[in-house]
């Protein structure tokens, strides 16, 4: 990024402070970021936010971000959840989840939301489920259930959550994988399902109880795939 401008030294310093070799010195320089927002480091942020591998400093880089003007920081957003790298797309939905401008929906098409990798993936859902237009809701959740049995309890869970989100628009792809011939499906969907219904219940029970009731033959398994 070219320094330019009276306050070039400043910006220099700043930009040297996020790729400091202690995570500290980084997310103190996030804050700093996000406490006087300037267009010019935003896309040093963002470039941040693909590679940095400290937790709390990338959440401090979104802080920082979600500091800026929405127009600022939105059109490269936008570009990142296309990168080849799998952070890049992760970190830029979660900031994009943060925002909440709903410009952005088009850009969160399939490819996303069936992203191979899991964290991807998770952070699709979840900005999905808040940036979804009014009347998308059905056909959101019939991209997500294509995603039930995928990855492991966490990644269960954050699926379940986003679609119980879509609340009642949910239920037509529902009831579509509880037939499922994957019994791993036919699982993740009735886990689901009673989680809507019964919230207080721990996943890991219902997913549980669902997984013993597709053992015995419920759930309407062997139809085809959701």
């Amino acid at each position: 990024m070219t320094v330019t401008g009276r306050h070039g030294t400043d910006e220099a310093g700043a930009l040297r402070a996020l790729r400091d070799e202690n995570a500290s010195v980084r997310l103190r320089a996030a804050l700093a970021a996000g406490s006087a927002p300037d267009p010019r480091v935003v896309e040093e942020l963002v470039e941040r936010c693909a590679v940095e591998p400290e937790f709390f400093v990338r959440d401090m880089l979104t802080w920082a971000l979600t500091r800026h003007p929405v127009d600022d920081i939105l059109p490269r957003l936008l570009v990142e959840v296309r990168s080849e790298r799998a952070q890049a797309r992760s970190q830029a939905l979660h900031t994009l989840s943060k925002v909440g401008d709903r410009r952005a929906w088009p850009a969160i098409g399939r490819a996303l939301l069936t992203d191979a990798d899991d964290e991807v993936a998770r952070s699709a859902w979840r900005t999905a489920v808040l940036l979804v237009p009014e009347g998308e809701e059905a056909a959101l959740a019939a991209v997500l259930v294509t995603q039930l049995g995928r990855g492991g309890r966490e990644t269960r869970l954050s699926l379940s959550r986003a679609l119980i989100a879509l609340g009642c628009a949910m239920a037509p792809a529902l009831d579509t994988a509880k037939r499922a011939s994957d019994p791993a499906v036919r699982a993740h969907a009735l886990a689901t399902e009673r989680l809507g219904r019964e919230p207080d219940t721990g996943f890991a029970l219902a997913l549980e109880e669902a997984k013993r009731v597709v053992a015995l033959g419920g759930a309407g398994g062997g139809g085809k795939g959701a």
